[in-house]
């Protein structure tokens, strides 16, 4: 694999690689289950999903952690507006956000720890800071973290470091979250409270919880160990975040770098604008799903941007991307008879047959090669995007010519390209021809069965002429292997 990635830490395009040679060691910071991820939330997951996909399909196997934080200040305070106990609360949230998961077609994690899972490893790691001088409890049987005693504390974001010892000294940081405004130092465990209610735990230094931070540091060094591969989470992460898994990891191991590549998702706007409850644009996958968007189409769209760039996400480029599946459609029912296991879906085969085929699968040359370059490049979706849809534009124009191996070759590419991309295509089949509209016009309808005849007869010329006709009447025949629909254009 030659998989280069941009590193947070240094600025540069680094080569990501196993340091034990065996398997990538890759933790992500995971959801908050207080609510509904938004898709701002699920852009990270996917370019994150994104990357474990190229890594293994590159041929190195991935330990994939990503974690719930299912205890902090908002889980707490909103569990109590809701009126139900924090496990209830969280439970329902963390089901929500596996079901969103899978219908994005997101790879699950090898582990997926909680941090109320992992109370007694975050004391630990409390206990081993204090015995460092890196933590201090307070009177109330609070424990914070000394920024003073790490001199590399501001060094992944790269915030004003005068500041810090400025800012720092002597002030305390209580909150889970805060701004770059009010670097000081941070919380480890948190003395109970009565807004906590009953969510508590007996530690040495009275019952209480922990703060937000600690639990990443805690859990990715049991799963992953002291130092591991690569650490993911969206740019808003990286202060103060990272920075304190940082210190925490760090104060604990030494002078042992806690992870070898920071790997960092920019912001997602919606329509142009932040994204924000006020705006009215603050989106959720159900959002999108009663609006008549399918979970692939949002996957598309919010995979076409450069990960390091803001996205700008549009229902514009939601419905190309409807578009563009469509077209893929076509394709495999009009190329892909006998190619595939029983001639069943060539652009649809399972994660392990596309980690099987590797990078074999984009070995034609062109474009198809150049895709998988794109990918290698720093994760550049939009312009393996480019290299794809130009795949898809050759086999268009000139797939009825092709013997029955070129077709098969072709659609080894496809549909490891969409493996790659996580984009089920069958899923998306499957669910649009069971959400058909009101039956079409007669006119409409004796147009597509004419045109259904013609290509059983191998007349692609009259098929595609009466195709057009179709569309010009406002509707589109969405092709199955066993016959078709039709559905108005824009629906």
């Amino acid at each position: 694999m030659a998989l280069y990635l941009h590193n947070t830490a240094s600025g540069e395009r680094e080569r990501v690689y196993a340091a034990d040679g065996e398997a990538l060691r890759f933790y992500c910071c995971g959801p908050t289950v207080y609510g509904p991820a938004h898709i701002g939330n699920f852009r990270t997951f996917l370019v994150q999903d994104l990357f474990r996909r190229v890594v293994e399909v590159g041929g190195l196997p991935v330990h994939h952690v990503r974690n719930l934080t299912d205890v902090d200040d908002k889980t707490i305070r909103e569990a109590a507006a809701a009126g139900e106990d924090l496990p209830t609360f969280t439970a329902r949230w963390r089901d929500r956000f596996h079901e969103d998961a899978a219908a994005l077609n997101l790879l699950p994690p090898r582990e997926e720890p909680s941090a109320v899972e992992h109370i007694p490893e975050q004391i630990g790691l409390i206990e081993r800071l204090l015995a460092s001088g890196h933590a201090y409890a307070t009177a109330d049987g609070s424990v914070y973290y000394r920024i003073a005693s790490f001199p590399r504390y501001g060094q992944l974001s790269g915030i004003d470091r005068e500041a810090l010892r400025e800012n720092a000294s002597g002030r305390l940081e209580d909150a889970d979250e805060y701004d770059k405004e009010s670097v000081s130092d941070f919380v480890l465990w948190k003395a109970w409270k009565p807004e906590d209610g009953e969510v508590g735990w007996e530690s040495p230094w009275g019952r209480g919880r922990p703060g937000w931070h600690t639990e990443c540091s805690a859990m990715s060094v049991h799963y992953l160990g002291a130092s591991f591969d690569v650490h993911g989470g969206g740019v808003d992460l990286c202060f103060p975040h990272h920075e304190n898994e940082i210190a925490q990891s760090e104060g604990v191991s030494g002078e042992r770098p806690f992870v070898r590549h920071w790997f960092h998702c920019e912001h997602l706007q919606v329509e142009g604008r932040k994204m924000s409850k006020s705006l009215g644009n603050f989106l959720t996958l159900a959002d999108l799903r009663a609006e008549g968007f399918h979970p692939m189409e949002i996957r598309w769209a919010l995979l076409s941007g450069h990960y390091r760039k803001t996205l700008n996400f549009t229902r514009e480029n939601a419905r190309a991307a409807r578009k563009a599946l469509q077209r893929l459609a076509d394709l495999e029912h009009s190329l892909g008879r006998g190619v595939g296991t029983a001639g069943e879906a060539p652009l649809s085969p399972s994660w392990p047959e596309v980690v099987a085929r590797g990078t074999e699968a984009f070995a034609g040359g062109g474009d198809q090669r150049a895709a998988w370059a794109a990918l290698e490049d720093d994760l550049n979706a939009p312009e393996a995007l480019g290299h794809f849809l130009r795949e898809v534009g050759r086999a268009e124009r000139e797939g009825r010519g092709w013997e029955p191996g070129e077709a098969a070759a072709w659609f080894s590419f496809a549909g490891s390209f969409l493996g790659v991309f996580g984009i089920d295509l069958r899923a998306w089949r499957e669910d649009r021809a069971q959400a058909r509209p009101a039956e079409a016009p007669a006119e409409v309808a004796a147009l597509a069965a004419e045109r259904w005849e013609a290509k059983g007869r191998r007349d692609f010329a009259s098929a595609d002429a009466l195709r057009d006709r179709i569309r010009e009447a406002g509707w589109q025949v969405l092709d199955r292997p066993d016959g078709y629909d039709l559905e108005p254009i824009g629906d």
